[in-house]
């Protein structure tokens, strides 16, 4: 065990749950209408404590097992057998057990985008459930637990690069969000703006802040590699603000504050995959380009395909990740037929295993919510609380 890395993945491992709780909560939150505020976080504290107990009892060993290329098997169940001085690499087990761990709380929690305003909250939950276990954890394992498209596997000698989860976790949550939004349907109330602005800059500070600990810790030690994938985290998250705020300004004559700190999102997600192999130039080139490129893909999905995903998961993660991915093989970092060939195979898993658990767990809880409880909002209707009580 090497203490300075077990130090500094702790503190990463607490940087990543910040991500989610409270950090996409509230970026998440102030995008909806405030009738809804508390769905979200209610969505967001459920699935951190499902998916927790979840990758307890069979996604970590799923996922990071050894038991064949396709999956990890069930030797790790409960973490049986694992002890403070059981090691992986340099770190005790258990420490890298609750990293990864924060990463499968936070690949669903980014689905719940997509739908928010008008989904069951039961169907969520079930819905998360399975898909991390028979979705997320098998894609781990394939690309990150020493799977069939690691190196020596299907792609040949080099594998799929994918540093801190472009594939692993953006594409498959934004697949799997687009999905969802195309068969649960458009929202009744459209055109309703962000309830608050300022509650979307917090949240998405805390994300970038948090992302520090998502990509600098999956160096999985404490040492230059961290140290530059913090960097080019923050220079790619930086670029991609200016050229949202910017493209912003050519295209309607004024920059919004949603606008820059997606933006934000978008160089982080973007860099996300090849945090862990370019500079920052080539982290600058990314995050601009992710600026431009995330937001004309808002636009494409919300005004020429009109899919209604609601606050732009596929638009931002989705494509973000997808080329933060292809670019680690423009730079010369990877293998073009692997970083392709993996979204390819990944994708088509990631929606078709989503297609059969929504419309599997629809037979036991209906995937949205009837007429009068979208309107009066989730908050009352589903939770019987509100966010703001303008009498008290």
């Amino acid at each position: 065990m090497n203490g300075a890395d077990t130090a500094w993945i702790m503190v990463a491992t607490a940087l990543v749950l910040l991500m989610t709780l409270p950090g996409l909560a509230l970026f998440y939150g102030g995008l909806v209408r405030a009738r809804n505020v508390l769905s979200i976080f209610m969505q967001c504290f459920g699935l951190a404590a499902l998916m927790s107990v979840l990758w307890l009892l069979g996604g970590y060993s799923i996922a990071f097992g050894e038991a064949n290329g396709w999956w990890g098997g069930l030797a790790r169940f409960g973490m049986l057998g694992v002890g403070p001085d059981t090691l992986k690499g340099t770190l005790p087990e258990i420490l890298f057990f609750a990293f990864q761990m924060t990463f499968a709380i936070i690949t669903p929690a980014l689905i719940i985008g997509a739908f928010v305003e008008r989904v069951n909250f039961s169907f969520v939950m079930l819905f998360s459930a399975l898909w991390m276990l028979l979705v997320y954890a098998p894609v781990t394992h394939w690309i990150w637990g020493g799977g069939i498209m690691s190196d020596g596997g299907i792609w040949g000698e080099v594998g799929t690069r994918d540093f801190a989860g472009g594939i692993v976790v953006h594409e498959t949550a934004a697949l799997a969000a687009l999905l969802l939004a195309i068969m649960i349907g458009p929202r009744r109330h459209r055109t309703t703006p962000p309830h608050n602005p300022g509650m979307v800059a917090m949240g998405a500070g805390l994300l970038w802040v948090g992302w520090f600990g998502f990509n600098g810790g999956s160096q999985l030690a404490a040492d230059g590699g961290a140290a530059m994938a913090i960097t080019v985290t923050h220079i790619s998250a930086a670029a991609a603000s200016l050229s949202w705020a910017a493209w912003e300004r050519i295209k309607f004559g004024r920059s919004s504050l949603v606008g820059i700190v997606t933006g934000t999102i978008a160089g982080l997600a973007s860099i996300t995959p090849a945090s862990g192999f370019v500079g920052p130039l080539e982290a600058l080139a990314i995050g601009t380009v992710a600026g431009i490129l995330c937001q004309e893909a808002v636009v494409m999905i919300r005004e020429r395909i009109r899919i209604d995903d609601t606050l732009d998961v596929f638009a931002v993660h989705g494509v973000g990740g997808i080329f933060g991915t292809i670019m680690v093989a423009v730079f010369g970092h990877g293998s073009y037929v692997a970083q392709l060939g993996a979204l390819v195979v990944v994708g088509v898993y990631t929606l078709a295993l989503t297609w059969v658990i929504a419309k599997g767990v629809a037979l036991v809880f209906p995937m949205r919510v009837d007429k009068e409880a979208e309107t009066n909002g989730l908050d009352l209707s589903t939770h019987g609380e509100r966010a703001y009580d303008m009498n008290s």
